[in-house]
């Protein structure tokens, strides 16, 4: 069984180099251009897959191509992971694209529709309610 709290300090400390690593080491003015987060780290239990979630602010056609971007930088990536951590193994990492936010900012648009229809239909309701 893993170690939770080692993964979570592993996580935590992939995290912070590999953000580092793209502000300054990765040379991809499409990631320098747009702000580029990781929000999220999955790591197996056996330390040697690493998913990365990235949110940015650009639009969707371009977040993909800084995805795609950063899966073909990933070797390099790794390499100056390895200069900057001590493991015995830097985990193979693969980026992917965190459409939760996405889906959240979604969820909300609508439930402020649904509220916006409601306040409407109330309003339209009142007017009768006095004529």
């Amino acid at each position: 069984m893993p170690n939770n709290y080692r993964l979570a300090k592993v996580s935590s400390l992939l995290k912070k180099e590999i953000t580092l690593i793209l502000q300054n080491d990765l040379e991809s003015d499409l990631v320098r251009d747009h702000f580029v987060n990781i929000s999220k780290i999955d790591l197996s239990g056996d330390l040697q897959y690493c998913k990365i979630y990235i949110t940015s602010t650009a639009q969707e056609t371009v977040k993909k191509e800084i995805v795609e971007n950063l899966n073909s930088a990933k070797s390099s990536i790794r390499h100056n992971l390895g200069k900057r951590i001590e493991m015995r193994r830097v985990p193979d990492i693969i980026f992917k694209d965190d459409i939760v936010l996405d889906k959240g900012l979604s969820v909300l648009k609508l439930l402020d529709e649904i509220k916006n229809s409601n306040q409407d239909n109330n309003n339209v309701e009142d007017k009768d309610a006095n004529s």
